[in-house]
């Protein structure tokens, strides 16, 4: 592989940027790519998977290239000149990469590879807290996996078409992918593509959602006419899954206490052809009182420490905090207490996380069902997801019913 400059430039800019700025590193790299409009899709494919790979690996990188956080602009560069090696690229004949020695990084790899926080690139704290929750060879085996890249993965708006026929569509366009029965409505790509600007997407035909993710939804076993209620909505990629598992019939109401993200959700909902949902603001706990006792079903997909999905999300490891995962285990308790109230006797409820800790899981279900508010509530069944199982992010989900 031959390295160009510009593209390593817009590397290290962007490895600054997500390290001493803490800005997120999806973010960095969209506005990365947006710099130069003559990149192909090789020149992007190389700027995103370097920058993406350095910020999952900044563990081991910083160690071997002896610099620390924040970094210098020639601390980047030596983060950089370590993945190079390791790949087995040849350096370039570049002032940055003067005096580098290949043999001494060689050398540190091997011997720091031996040390799990090392060789998974984990901070102290968070490897501790996997091994506590799930035991030392099953956490191994689940940090391995979710520092792998992830695939990605589409998943067919039903409203407007079937898989077999998206499939065939997308492959017109050059886009080549595969089915896994596991999933009904996914297509696994073959290889990384920009799929938004397809034909395809324009026409909302699908929507990028790992597999995993695509679980949900179909877990909270909707029916056309139900009323279902999705409390923490966000941007929609559940509720638009919703809605096509309701054939657009019934009452889907999204919520959720951001706005900017519930104005996502109504762009990508035009373009789904999704019209049987209503947004709502959770500004108080108004709207929440006045839904009490009346949802078919509930979703709660609670907030939480993300640790599921670091396969797309690698610099979310450096930025998560312990005082943050306690606060939220607080906040998943306070939603699971508070929202399920909306369900009516007889209806159903998940919760889901896109984490991999019990606490954050069972643990929360457990706990709910032990309360006043969750004593009328009865466990039906969860599903763990594992990333070492699946291949795709980590997620969980619990099926409870409220008595008739």
């Amino acid at each position: 592989m031959r390295l160009h400059r510009n593209l390593c430039l817009a590397v290290i800019d962007g490895i600054l940027l997500i390290f001493n700025e803490n800005e997120y590193a999806d973010k960095v790299i969209r506005n990365l790519l947006k710099r130069n409009k003559t990149w192909g899709s090789r020149d992007r494919g190389f700027i995103a998977e370097t920058t993406y790979d350095i910020v999952r690996w900044k563990r081991l990188y910083s160690k071997i290239a002896e610099v620390k956080s924040p970094f210098s602009r020639d601390d980047a560069w030596r983060l950089l000149a370590v993945w190079i090696i390791l790949k087995g690229i040849k350096l370039p004949d570049w002032k940055y990469f003067e005096n580098t020695p290949n043999r001494k990084i060689k050398g540190k790899f091997d011997t720091l590879t031996k040390e799990r926080k090392y060789r998974e690139s984990i901070p102290d704290w968070i490897d501790d807290l996997g091994v506590k929750e799930l035991g030392v060879k099953k956490w191994e085996k689940e940090i391995s996996a979710l520092n792998q890249q992830a695939q990605v993965v589409i998943r067919t708006n039903t409203l407007k078409i079937d898989r077999e026929s998206l499939q065939s569509k997308l492959e017109d366009e050059g886009v080549e992918t595969t089915i896994n029965e596991s999933y009904p409505d996914a297509l696994i790509l073959d290889e990384r593509q920009n799929v938004f600007r397809t034909e395809a997407f324009k026409n909302g035909w699908f929507e990028v959602q790992d597999a995993s993710s695509q679980l949900v939804a179909q877990y909270l076993d909707v029916k056309p006419g139900m009323k279902v209620v999705d409390c923490c909505a966000g941007a929609g990629g559940k509720t638009l899954h919703l809605s096509a598992l309701m054939q657009n019939k019934g009452k889907l109401i999204a919520m959720d206490i951001y706005e900017s993200k519930l104005k996502k959700l109504k762009v990508r909902a035009k373009r789904n052809g999704s019209h049987n949902i209503t947004i709502k603001v959770i500004e108080s706990t108004k709207p929440i009182k006045k839904l009490h006792n009346s949802a078919d079903r509930l979703l709660i997909d609670a907030p939480c420490s993300g640790l599921g999905v670091l396969k797309r999300n690698p610099d979310s490891k450096w930025k998560l905090e312990e005082e943050f995962l306690t606060n939220i285990k607080i906040t998943q308790q306070k939603i699971l207490r508070d929202y399920s109230k909306m369900v009516k006797p007889g209806g159903k409820l998940v919760y889901a996380t896109c984490s991999i800790l019990n606490s954050e899981n069972n643990k929360q279900v457990k706990d709910f069902l032990k309360s006043e508010n969750g004593s009328d509530f009865k466990f039906e069944s969860e599903n763990i997801v594992l990333s070492h199982k699946s291949g795709f992010d980590g997620f969980y989900m619990a099926l409870l019913s409220r008595n008739p």
